[in-house]
């Protein structure tokens, strides 16, 4: 997040007698400037500070130095894979739980395991703690192997080959689908076909194509995988399991069905996965598999809190809607 490279910088330059108390700081435009930033992020790094009582806005006047920034017992290192809603809410769970504990830096990786691993070397002996969500197609359990056990905090994705006692709060994508697809089994019996829209970029998409497939062979389900939505294959009666590309599958499905003039819930079945404010509204409400985000930054901060090394699977739930 670059609003935090500039509450680093006043941070580093209050520490450094550079700043002192009661000091006037530069104003908007001149820190838009001396950081190459946009007034919006220079404004979110000011409000941090001023969340955390380090500045104080005076009215007409500007930004003032109130005290030095506080010195928690722990130093985070908080690795995700991007940022979004989801993401989001993760990381804010996990301030809100850990900040009068804790200072937490966030870096990003973008699925690209070369700068993966040159944050992990380049970090390994700054922090207290590890919190890490992986999603990669190589093999991060060497890089991760190297942080101690007890620092080692990953989230999301249950990472396998990892030694040691080390906290893990992830998602059971396989579980999950089949779970949620017995629950929903009295409403699926209505429709024809289940098709699983699992785009190719997706990292978890083998372990929900596997549920899927053990569901649909139990339950004795017509049923397919795609890729994408496509228009001749759009047919009715069929239900569409959507996930990733930032709900744009979900989109497809609805322009498709207003223009066959299909009803969703009633010709066309809609399953989503995770919950949004939109999705709670489109269509009279989607139906979705949604976990508990929320909960896995909350539970992340207790654990190391409280001292304690927990595996948690964050289990999934199903919200039912119009959609289906």
């Amino acid at each position: 997040m670059k609003y935090m490279q500039l509450a680093e910088h006043i941070n580093h330059q209050i520490e450094t007698d550079q700043l002192h108390v009661n000091d006037r700081l530069p104003s908007l435009k001149q820190l838009e400037e001396q950081l190459g930033m946009s007034k919006e992020t220079v404004l979110k790094g000011l409000n941090y500070l001023s969340e955390k009582g380090i500045i104080e806005s005076v009215y007409r006047k500007g930004y003032y130095v109130r005290r030095k920034a506080q010195h928690h017992p722990y130093r985070i290192f908080f690795l995700l894979d991007k940022m979004n809603i989801l993401r989001d809410r993760i990381y804010y769970s996990f301030l809100n739980t850990i900040k009068d504990f804790a200072d937490v830096d966030v870096f990003f990786h973008h699925h690209n395991f070369k700068v993966f691993e040159k944050l992990i070397h380049e970090n390994l002996n700054n922090y207290t703690h590890f919190v890490i969500t992986t999603f990669l197609r190589e093999d991060p359990s060497a890089l991760l192997n190297q942080i101690p056990p007890h620092k080692r905090i990953i989230i999301d994705y249950d990472e396998k080959n990892l030694s040691g006692d080390y906290t893990s709060i992830y998602q059971d994508f396989k579980s999950n689908i089949y779970d949620s697809l017995v629950e929903l089994l009295p409403r699926l019996k209505k429709y024809n076909q289940l098709i699983l829209i699992a785009p190719e970029e997706a990292y978890h998409a083998h372990a929900v194509i596997a549920g899927f497939k053990l569901f649909s062979k139990e339950y004795k389900f017509k049923n397919k995988i795609a890729h994408r939505v496509e228009e001749e294959a759009f047919e009715k009666g069929n239900v569409y399991i959507t996930f990733g590309r930032y709900d744009l599958d979900d989109v497809s499905i609805i322009k498709l069905s207003r223009k066959n003039n299909w009803k969703l819930g009633k010709d066309i079945g809609l399953l989503s996965y995770n919950d949004t404010a939109v999705k709670e509204v489109l269509e009279n409400g989607i139906t979705v598999i949604s976990t508990d985000f929320d909960k896995m930054g909350e539970e992340a901060a207790k654990a190391i809190i409280e001292k304690r090394i927990i595996r948690m699977r964050d289990p999934s739930k199903v919200i039912l809607r119009n959609s289906l």
